[in-house]
C-alpha cells in the first residue's frame, strides 16, 4: 500500500496492481502502419550544470532506451521536443544525439527519423539566416543516413510576415532535401512561440498554406506530422493529402481512433506518448496488422486517460511525466532532467501519473515502481 497526495492537500491509500504478464519482445516492424516513438533523453545526474547551461546527457542510458524501443519494432523519432529540444537540449547536444542515435540505429537495424530545426539561432534572425540554419541541420541529418523531420521553427515564426514567407522557406528546403522528408506542424499548445505558424492564427487559413507546400512538392514529402490535438482537423487534412503522402498523427489525445482510421483512410504515428507506451503500443499495432480493429482499440483506448493527464496544460511540460515514468519503470536510475525540468509538474500530478500507469500494467516490476514512488514522496515530506 502507498499513500498518495491529493490535489489541495491530504493523502489517500492506493494498492499497486500485480506484476503484468511479460510483454514478448518482437522486433518486427508493424506492417499496416509506420510507427515512430519520439524518445526522451536521459540527463547525467552527476553533471554540475544549471538550467541555463548546456545539457549533460547520459549517453549509455539514452541509447539503451532507444534499443528498448527498436527491440519492440518501433521506429525512433530522434531529437524532437520529447528530447527537450529547445527546453534544456541545445543544438550542440541535439547534433551529438542525432549522430550517436543514427549510428546505433544502423548497428541494430532500427528505423530512425531525426528532427531538423533552427535552434542554433539564439536571437532575432532574418529569413535568410533562418533558412541557412535549417540547411545546416538538414545536412547533418542527411549525412547520418536518417530521414529528416522538418520541425516548426520559433525563429521562422518570429521572422515571417505572411504565408509567402513560409512557402518560400519550405520550397527552398524541400528542393535542397536529398530524400523525402516529414513536415511537422507543432501547435502553440506545445510551444507558445509557434502561434500563427504558416502565416495565420486562423487554423483554416494556416491549413491551406500547409497543404499548398505539400501539394507543390509531393515527391519530396514522405509525410506530415500533425500535432494540433484536433482530431477532426487532422482527418480533414489527411483526406486532402496527395496520394503517397502519409499522415503521421502527433495527437496525444485521439491517437487510437486516428490510427485505426475509417473507410477513407488512417493516420500513421509519430507520438511522444509512445515513449512510455512503447511495448504496449507495438503490441496493439501488430493486432491491427491482423485486421482486428476492436482488439487494437481494446488495448490502446485505456491508455488515453494517462496520455491526457501527461499532456494537460501547460502541455509543453509533458516531458516531465514521460521521464518520470521511465524512471519508475526501471529504464533509468534517476529522475533528473536536462534544465531541471523534473520540477515542472506538481507532486499530485506525478502521483496520478504513477497510479494511471500502474493500472495499465506499464511497470515491469511494480515493486520497484512503488519503492521509487515512495522515495520521491519522502523527499516531498509525504510519510508512508
Amino acid at each position: 500500500m502507498i499513500r498518495l497526495p491529493r490535489p489541495g492537500g491530504g493523502v489517500r491509500a492506493y494498492e499497486p496492481g500485480p506484476a503484468p504478464a511479460p510483454t514478448p519482445v518482437d522486433g518486427r516492424e508493424p506492417r499496416s502502419r509506420t510507427v515512430y516513438s519520439a524518445a526522451h533523453v536521459v540527463a547525467d545526474p552527476y553533471a554540475d550544470t544549471g538550467p541555463d547551461g548546456p545539457a549533460a546527457v547520459d549517453w549509455d542510458a539514452t541509447l539503451a532506451f532507444r534499443r528498448h524501443l527498436w527491440a519492440h519494432g518501433l521506429g525512433v523519432a530522434e531529437a524532437m521536443d520529447t528530447a527537450q529540444r529547445g527546453m534544456g537540449l541545445d543544438w550542440a547536444g541535439a547534433a551529438e544525439l542525432i549522430r550517436r542515435s543514427a549510428a546505433e540505429a544502423k548497428a541494430v537495424g532500427g528505423r530512425i527519423a531525426c528532427g531538423v530545426g533552427t535552434d542554433q539561432l539564439t536571437g532575432p534572425a532574418g529569413l535568410v539566416t533562418v533558412r541557412e540554419a535549417y540547411e545546416e541541420q538538414l545536412a547533418l541529418v542527411e549525412e547520418t543516413g536518417s530521414r529528416a523531420i522538418l520541425m516548426a521553427s520559433r525563429a521562422l515564426a518570429a521572422a515571417a510576415e505572411d504565408p509567402d514567407d513560409y512557402l518560400d522557406t519550405y520550397t527552398h528546403l524541400l528542393r535542397q532535401a536529398a530524400e523525402p522528408v516529414i513536415l511537422h506542424w507543432l501547435g502553440p499548445m506545445f510551444d507558445p512561440a509557434l502561434e500563427g505558424y504558416w502565416g495565420s492564427s486562423d487554423l483554416d487559413a494556416a491549413t491551406e498554406t500547409f497543404l499548398q507546400v505539400v501539394a507543390e512538392h509531393p515527391d519530396k514529402v514522405d509525410g506530415v506530422k500533425i500535432s494540433l490535438l484536433d482530431a477532426e482537423r487532422e482527418i480533414d487534412l489527411r483526406r486532402r493529402l496527395p496520394q503517397g503522402v502519409r499522415c503521421y498523427t502527433g495527437d496525444d489525445f485521439h491517437y487510437p481512433e486516428l490510427i485505426a482510421g475509417d473507410a477513407k483512410g488512417f493516420s500513421h504515428a509519430l507520438l511522444g506518448i509512445f515513449d512510455p507506451l512503447g511495448p504496449l503500443a507495438a503490441r496493439a499495432v501488430r493486432v491491427l496488422d491482423t485486421g482486428d480493429v476492436e482488439g487494437f482499440r481494446a488495448l490502446l483506448d485505456p491508455t488515453v486517460a494517462l496520455s491526457r493527464h501527461l499532456f494537460q496544460p501547460p502541455t509543453r511540460y509533458y516531458k516531465t511525466g514521460v521521464v518520470f515514468l521511465a524512471w519508475l519503470a526501471g529504464h533509468q536510475d534517476h529522475f533528473a532532467m536536462a534544465g531541471g525540468l523534473q520540477s515542472a509538474r506538481s507532486l499530485p500530478h506525478l502521483a496520478r501519473a504513477y497510479e494511471l500507469a500502474d493500472g495499465l500494467g506499464l511497470f515491469p516490476d511494480p515493486g520497484l515502481a512503488e519503492h521509487r514512488m515512495k522515495s520521491l514522496l519522502t523527499v516531498y515530506g509525504v510519510g508512508q
